[in-house]
């Protein structure tokens, strides 16, 4: 913290002959730097008889405080009411690790004999102050927390107060938001804010929606979060499966990738079928062309062909008929068939 005050003693000219030699001083009253108390003592015939012909100036720090750093500054005022520049000191007395047990400054700060010529309506003045010295520049960047605005909603949709809709979900009721709703999905801002009849309605109910399936994504509307893998039950991929077809059924179009991201970690050869027929389904492109890709590895194919998955969803012409595909391995070739 940076700070400064300052005082003046006056020397009175006719009584500088007079005044007797020793500790005898003139100090200010405490002054404040920075938040520390401060006391400047001013010795007119020196600090000690060795220092007789010189006036002193010593500072003291008064405060309980540690490791101030600060400058003690004096000068002697000349006839024009200016710093005298043959008569100004400045110098640091409290280093950072500085002893607050004794007093610093100049036992010897200027001869009396030399003070004459500044002798003004009798007196000679000596402006002295203390200057706290600023901390060192901190070049480090400034640290800012990371966003916490999906704990805060998060914590708004966990109580119903404010909550101007509520949807009903195989029983189950979840009271939300619509204007967080409409700004995260244009489903919902259709719905909720548009002509449409649910706009007016406080309590919606939805089919062809599982409830835990719902929650998730009311909690991912106001949070940006997927459920934890503590949280996913035994069967992880169905979770993201439902997901996906939601995040596609309200356009949440962040949701419908971060499922597809989850799919595609946990893809197999046992798990490529369902896969591709959801990226198929609920319109994932993205998805669509990595579960291909795989598909169209001969080393995978040779596997997947196999699967009691593939069987059955190619019995219901549910996947794309892989040896029509222009890099797909020939089928009957690579299941050992006549061709």
């Amino acid at each position: 913290m940076y700070g400064s005050c300052y005082t003046q003693f006056e020397l009175e000219h006719p009584e500088r002959k007079k005044l007797a030699v020793g500790p005898s001083s003139v100090s200010s009253q405490e002054i404040s730097a920075a938040g520390h108390l401060w006391r400047i003592d001013f010795y007119p015939r020196g600090y000690t008889e060795d220092d007789g012909e010189y006036v002193s100036i010593l500072l003291k720090l008064v405060s309980d405080s540690n490791n101030v750093k600060a400058i003690l500054h004096a000068f002697v005022v000349d006839r024009n009411g200016q710093a005298s520049s043959s008569h100004e000191r400045e110098s640091q007395i409290y280093p950072p690790d500085g002893n607050r047990s004794n007093c610093f400054g100049w036992p010897r700060f200027a001869k009396r004999s030399d003070l004459g010529s500044f002798v003004w309506n009798g007196v000679v003045t000596i402006t002295c102050g203390v200057i706290i010295e600023p901390e060192p520049m901190d070049n480090n960047p400034l640290c800012v927390p990371p966003s916490d605005i999906g704990s805060h909603l998060g914590k708004l949709l966990d109580s119903p107060e404010g909550s101007d809709v509520s949807f009903v979900v195989d029983g189950d009721t979840f009271p939300a938001h619509r204007t967080i709703l409409a700004s995260r999905s244009p489903v919902f801002k259709a719905e909720l804010l548009g002509s449409m009849a649910d706009a007016k309605m406080p309590s919606i109910t939805l089919h062809a929606i599982a409830a835990a399936t719902f929650k998730v994504m009311l909690r991912f509307m106001y949070t940006d979060a997927l459920p934890g893998d503590d949280e996913l039950g035994d069967s992880p991929n169905e979770v993201f499966e439902d997901l996906l077809a939601v995040a596609d059924r309200y356009a949440l179009d962040r949701l419908k990738l971060m499922c597809a991201t989850k799919l595609w970690e946990n893809v197999t050869v046992d798990t490529i079928v369902a896969t591709l027929s959801c990226a198929e389904t609920y319109n994932c492109p993205e998805l669509n062309r990595k579960c291909i890709a795989f598909f169209t590895d001969e080393k995978n194919f040779k596997k997947v062909v196999l699967t009691d998955g593939y069987i059955q969803m190619a019995q219901k012409s549910c996947i794309v008929a892989m040896s029509a595909l222009p890099s797909a391995p020939l089928l009957g070739k690579d299941l050992g068939h006549n061709t």
